[in-house]
């Protein structure tokens, strides 16, 4: 080796210790305000998302039927979200951001496809298990990368490539083993629908990220906690308003009664999944903007990754899922996928920072 040469510095190792050097710098002076809401934010993302998987997997298992009612729950709790966000007008130093005509037909649309997303869901979780639900929905980080980077220009680098290949082989795992989790009552059309519904609603969440993340880089030009509320109430209300559309065509509302009445465990039963459905998905959704917000989006990563086989084995301990040796080999390669992933990312990042 000549003098003077050095070592690059491009290795894992270096990498990783950039990256800890650089969050260190970020974070060390943070107040501990700071780090109890980004705890209260991490617990509510690894809490409230799979206690909402379940509970949507129990409504339909103990009687209900409706995907629109579904849907509209996972909207209903819109206005937890203001709760939160129109006190920061009075109490803080903020300001709402000017509704422009853009601006609102950007939440429209946004409200549109939330509304179809969940509906697809909605299907997927009725025919489903609640574990193979949540591991093929995990396929939404590859169409969020690919939306990502075709419409916001995200880059993508070969760990990030590589993610994209492990999850979609672990979807391809799942799909060959088709035969070990069906419910008897599920007929086979209805499971490859439950199956193409899951990842439809994966790639048309990938798209809603990538179409969000738009909206701030051209239409608000700014990322703050408030703003960011602004965008999830606002979208949240007009998903809202179009799921209770849906619902009234469907004639669902005159059908609760009769579906409470038949409900596993009665009707008190019934109101206390549909509300609980609605409380913990709005919790979730809360959580998950605070930590994008407090922290990252590699951190916010993480935390997908972590809910993923949380759902999953809390699905098999609590609502007895059938887990086959193919399923676990999906989990473990969806996680691994995930690392891969959550590591490209923060070589991104880190390339960006010391640049």
């Amino acid at each position: 080796m000549e003098e003077g040469s050095s070592k690059p510095s491009n290795s894992l190792w270096d990498k990783i210790r950039d990256l800890k050097h650089i969050t260190m710098e970020k974070y060390k002076r943070k107040p501990i305000s700071h780090w109890i809401l980004l705890a209260l934010s991490i617990a509510a993302m690894l809490v409230a998302f799979p206690a909402s998987s379940l509970l949507t997997r129990v409504y339909y298992s103990n009687g209900g039927a409706s995907k629109w009612i579904i849907s509209w729950v996972a909207v209903a709790g819109w206005p937890l979200t203001a709760l939160i966000l129109f006190p920061s007008y009075f109490f803080g130093d903020s300001s709402p951001t000017p509704l422009t005509f853009k601006l609102l037909l950007s939440y429209i649309v946004l409200g549109f496809l939330s509304a179809a997303d969940n509906l697809m869901y909605a299907y997927a979780y009725a025919y489903l298990p609640a574990s193979t639900a949540a591991l093929l929905a995990s396929s939404s980080l590859v169409f969020s990368a690919l939306c990502g980077y075709f419409l916001v220009h995200n880059k993508l680098n070969a760990s990030m490539v590589n993610a994209i290949v492990i999850i979609t082989a672990a979807m391809a795992i799942i799909a060959l083993d088709s035969d070990s989790d069906k419910y008897d009552y599920v007929t086979d059309h209805q499971y490859i629908m439950g199956f193409i519904w899951d990842i439809l609603g994966s790639a048309l969440h990938g798209l809603i990220f990538a179409l969000s993340e738009l909206v701030f880089i051209k239409l608000m030009g700014r990322r703050s906690f408030h703003v960011v509320l602004e965008q999830q109430v606002m979208v949240s209300f007009f998903g809202f308003v179009f799921t209770t559309i849906g619902v009234v065509l469907n004639n669902d509302f005159e059908g609760m009664a009769s579906e409470a009445r038949s409900f596993k465990g009665g009707r008190s039963s019934y109101i206390l999944v549909l509300v609980w459905s609605a409380i913990t998905f709005q919790l979730g959704v809360l959580g998950g903007t605070a930590v994008l917000y407090l922290a990252s989006t590699v951190m916010a990563g993480v935390l997908n990754a972590i809910r993923v086989p949380i759902t999953a084995v809390a699905a098999v301990i609590l609502l007895h899922d059938p887990m086959s040796g193919f399923k676990i080999l999906s989990l473990l390669i969806t996680f691994w996928g995930f690392t891969s992933y959550i590591y490209g990312n923060s070589s991104a990042s880190s390339e960006h920072s010391t640049s």
